[in-house]
């Protein structure tokens, strides 16, 4: 076959040996290897593209393929490379690091889609700056990207929409990333709501952190478990047995803990925001909190003293303390009181986000404007 110097004859002597190679039951010498990688990175210059396709399909799948002659299909045009950079397990991270930065778009786009990726080539891949380049690794599950670079793309996200949804979905995000994430894009989808429909903002707002700390929980590695009193609070919440009086009774026992997630049902408040309420300010916090829940004042001061010689951290009360949140009960009227509360339960990962938009919004219109002029 060798003697034919035909075209036919060529393909058809690039074809045998292809074939060879992939029988894995035919016993092949070193020198015989050799020998048929020496004639085919002879052959493959000169045989038709078809014919280099058929071939890289062939080899793509053989793991006794010699290096070099894998080397040569995978640089070659992309319809004859694509198999051999999507499937080929012989090509090491250097040779993909090389076409990365050497060869076409597609032969990007190739790689991005193989079976296993190291961080390494990913690196590579996010260096192009190519979105869709990116957004394919992104959608790649078996790609192995490190956590700095997943940083950097969730950063990039927030100016890239095509990369948000990938990285949320990939089970590698940490979940500080993931969070953060959720906050951009509320905060997103909050301006656009803001700028398109007439809402009620505070509902608006109210409704994408419920969502957002929804997600947030079920993105935790390990479920939080709710601890008994969390669990108590919600059951009584569900039976309509979750009232003021059940509340104040719940700290005439002493059950401090109990207190506070009833006090979270109620009110809508996450833990952390009801204890800064309760405990670090001098009294005006639980006063408007209870102003704006519709808590009748004398039942506020019960609930004042209660909570504050059950206060976790041990601070002793100021005597002060309770005429002071007593005049800021009489003085702020319930309307106000409402829309501070709702500010309160406002998260600041969310608030931020908020502040970036706008501060991005206001930029673009300064530029805008001094352009104009």
């Amino acid at each position: 076959m060798a003697l034919d110097r035909s075209v036919k004859g060529r393909e058809a002597l690039a074809r045998t040996i292809g074939q060879l190679f992939s029988e894995e039951e035919v016993a092949l010498s070193e020198l015989e290897r050799a020998l048929m990688t020496d004639i085919l990175g002879k052959l493959i210059s000169d045989v038709e593209k078809l014919v280099r396709q058929a071939l890289s399909e062939e080899l793509a799948v053989t793991k006794t393929v010699p290096h070099e002659l894998i080397l040569m299909l995978a640089n070659d045009d992309i319809e004859v490379a694509r198999p051999i950079l999507m499937n080929c397990d012989i090509l090491k991270d250097q040779d993909l690091v090389d076409i990365i930065k050497s060869r076409t778009h597609q032969h990007q786009l190739s790689i991005a889609l193989r079976n296993e990726l190291s961080s390494e080539v990913s690196d590579a891949l996010v260096n192009t700056g190519k979105k869709d380049v990116i957004k394919t690794l992104l959608e790649n599950k078996n790609a192995a990207i490190s956590e700095l670079t997943l940083e950097y793309l969730a950063d990039q996200s927030r100016r890239i929409d095509d990369f948000q949804e990938p990285l949320i979905n990939r089970e590698d995000l940490p979940t500080h990333l993931a969070e953060r994430m959720y906050w951009w894009v509320s905060a997103a989808l909050r301006d656009h709501i803001l700028k398109n429909f007439p809402v009620d903002i505070q509902d608006v707002d109210n409704k994408i952190q419920s969502s957002v700390h929804k997600l947030v929980d079920k993105d935790k590695i390990k479920p939080r478990l709710h601890a008994p009193a969390t669990k108590l609070a919600q059951k009584l919440k569900q039976n309509n047995l979750l009232t003021i009086d059940s509340l104040v009774q719940s700290l005439r026992q002493g059950e401090v803990e109990l207190f506070e997630s009833m006090f979270c049902e109620m009110s809508g408040f996450r833990p952390g925001g009801l204890r800064k309420a309760l405990y670090e300010t001098k009294g005006e916090g639980i006063a408007i909190l209870c102003l704006a829940m519709g808590i009748p004042k004398q039942t506020f001061a019960t609930i004042f003293l209660l909570s504050r010689k059950g206060n976790p951290r041990g601070h002793t009360t100021d005597p002060r303390d309770l005429s002071r949140a007593m005049l800021i009960y009489d003085k702020v009227n319930r309307d106000d009181a409402q829309l501070i509360t709702d500010s309160w339960r406002m998260d600041p990962k969310y608030q931020d986000a908020i502040s970036e938009i706008e501060s991005a919004a206001s930029d673009e219109k300064t530029a805008s404007g001094a352009k104009a002029s």
